[in-house]
């Protein structure tokens, strides 16, 4: 699930900007910038981002400024110096001037400008990771307002599929009948065909039964309701259930499948389409569910 939280953690030598980003992903794949400073917190900020978020592809950048006051920047006047004679030596050998001065070129010189090690303090620390989590927070807060839309789009299209079951049985119930009717109709049409002798009328009605039996779908209609209001029930629990449904949308589609195959009448299976053509909308949307 998509989802951005930012936060700012101030203390007296720096003021950092963290930033936390999430696009969906069925694993969890974490990305991490962080200032050097951080780095032996890396592994801890990892635990801190998995324990939050469970899934989705998740960038967390971490920009730090430094204060005028406490930079840490000097200059080693002693080199610098040294450098300015060795270059002012240079320079009388090969009989050359500088017209901008030699400065500019002095402060670039190896060691010259040197900035004090970073350190991080166990309090700076508790600092940064409050930060981290409120823009977890946010990130989760933004998952859970698409979490609430997505919800009300999955239980829509549950009710369709619903809907075009309940609109199966009266063609169900036609289709039988027009199956019987045809049957009964060749037998006695080819009665005609067996050479004088009479077919027995009590094995045509046994093979007519096992033939109908074959194409009742009345299991499966039964258990592809069970399995939507099971995907019902599973949405309205408290934890992550994202695989759950997808393992639930597995069967869905296999009752559907089965149903299809067994249709054999043009309304029927047009109303198969229509549920498969939702249910495979649904599962375009479980990629994006925890």
């Amino acid at each position: 699930m998509t989802g951005y939280g930012k936060a700012v953690a101030e203390f007296t030598s720096r003021k950092l900007s963290i930033e936390a980003k999430s696009l969906n992903s069925k694993q969890l794949d974490l990305s991490l910038r962080l200032p050097s400073v951080f780095r032996e917190k890396e592994n801890e900020v990892r635990n801190l981002i998995s324990s939050k978020l469970e899934r989705g592809k998740v960038d967390l950048l971490i920009s730090t400024e430094l204060a005028a006051e406490t930079a840490g920047i000097s200059i080693n006047h002693e080199l610098a110096l040294k450098y300015h004679t060795e270059l002012k030596s240079l320079q009388r050998a090969l009989r050359e001037d500088c017209p901008e001065g030699l400065l500019p070129i002095i402060l670039k010189m190896p060691e010259v400008v040197q900035s004090a090690k970073e350190e991080l303090t166990e309090n700076d620390w508790l600092l940064v990771r409050a930060g981290i989590e409120h823009a977890l927070a946010l990130v989760d807060e933004f998952r859970l307002g698409e979490g609430s839309i997505l919800s009300a789009d999955l239980k829509k299209r549950i009710q369709l599929i619903l809907q075009y079951l309940a609109e199966v049985e009266p063609f169900e119930q036609q289709r039988m009948n027009d199956i019987r009717d045809k049957m009964i109709r060749d037998f006695s049409n080819y009665k005609s065909d067996f050479n004088g002798s009479a077919p027995d009328q009590n094995r045509f009605e046994q093979e007519l039964i096992y033939y109908l039996e074959r194409l009742d779908i009345t299991e499966e209609k039964i258990r592809l309701k069970k399995h939507c209001d099971y995907f019902l029930e599973t949405m309205d629990e408290g934890i992550s259930q994202g695989k759950k449904l997808g393992f639930i949308t597995q069967e869905i589609g296999r009752e559907i499948n089965t149903m299809g195959s067994k249709a054999n009448q043009a309304d029927m299976q047009k109303l198969v389409v229509q549920m498969k053509d939702e249910l495979e909308k649904i599962k375009e949307q479980l990629m994006n569910i925890l």
